[in-house]
């Protein structure tokens, strides 16, 4: 056999490969989809969930999930934001800096359960939070700060040095040139990352079981004060999220319509993902397209 047409073979068989894997990331698409959509309707969006009874919603849930989603990137992206800056930009190479990442990639690939079980020991234990959206937002945090942390990294360090000369010949200093230089230009790359970890932080279920609880009291939508315990925006609040809900239902068997909610419940979260994945790619393409015709 000749180098060709090992070659040719070799391409072949990743090309199999790699279709076998798209059609099956297809298939389960598709048999989630197929299951849940004709399930959904602006009542099962809307109304809250029904433990004994058929006929209840997700509304709760998906609006706790929004809710803890919104305030773990508060949370998380000044950090990491703060953090991908003093490593790229400011942090000589030895071996803090070598301890850093490698601390970073250890807690990338942890598993969100390990991150349930340290955040329901530390914040609703030790710290007194309970279960409740704080207590789950800080595990969030935790869970999605690494990732985070290296995706604004990579973006910044493919900004190319001859930029970071220039603002240097200009007068600028280290920090105006990071300021007024190097984030614009990184900007696209840093929203779809961001957006690319909402979707992963919003589809998340193991490490809020331990931290924001299994629980969905009733909210009163009137009451926007914070500070009281039925306001939807009260951070100490309990807070059943959509993907905790889908395992909770299925691992209870008390609701009658199981299935329909489940399927249901399960299509809107991954339509939410997919929506998080395509939006990141269109807003990046046009933030690049407007900062570099600018």
């Amino acid at each position: 056999m000749n180098a060709k047409t090992a070659d040719k073979i070799a391409t072949g068989v990743i090309y199999a490969i790699s279709g076998i894997v798209a059609l099956i990331l297809i298939a389960m698409l598709a048999f989630i989809l197929v299951r849940g959509v004709p399930h959904l309707s602006w009542h099962f969006l809307t109304s809250p969930a029904k433990a004994f009874e058929a006929g209840g919603g997700i509304g709760i849930q998906l609006f706790n999930s929004f809710y803890l989603l919104i305030l773990a990137m508060i949370i998380s992206f000044p950090i990491a934001l703060g953090a991908a800056i003093y490593l790229n930009e400011y942090a000589r190479k030895g071996k803090f800096t070598t301890i850093v990442r490698t601390a970073i990639e250890i807690l990338s690939s942890l598993p969100s359960v390990v991150v349930g079980l340290f955040g329901f020991l530390l914040f609703v234990v030790k710290f007194h939070f309970g279960f409740s959206i704080l207590s789950g937002a800080v595990a969030l945090t935790l869970f999605n700060l690494p990732l985070l942390t290296r995706s604004i990294e990579t973006s910044l360090a493919q900004i190319p040095n001859l930029q970071r000369e220039a603002g240097s010949a200009l007068g600028l200093s280290r920090w105006e040139t990071v300021i007024h230089v190097i984030l614009p230009a990184a900007v696209p790359s840093i929203v779809t990352g961001v957006v690319l970890s909402a979707g992963r932080v919003f589809g998340e279920a193991a490490a809020l079981i331990y931290t924001a609880g299994q629980s969905a009291p009733a909210l009163n939508f009137a009451d926007w004060n914070p500070f009281n315990i039925s306001s939807p925006l009260n951070p100490m609040r309990p807070a059943e999220t959509l993907a905790v809900h889908i395992w909770k239902i299925n691992s209870e068997g008390i609701m009658p319509d199981v299935s329909a909610v489940s399927a249901g419940a399960s299509a809107v979260l991954i339509i939410v993902v997919l929506l998080f994945n395509f939006s990141a790619r269109k807003i990046g393409a046009k933030l690049h397209q407007k900062l570099t015709s600018a």
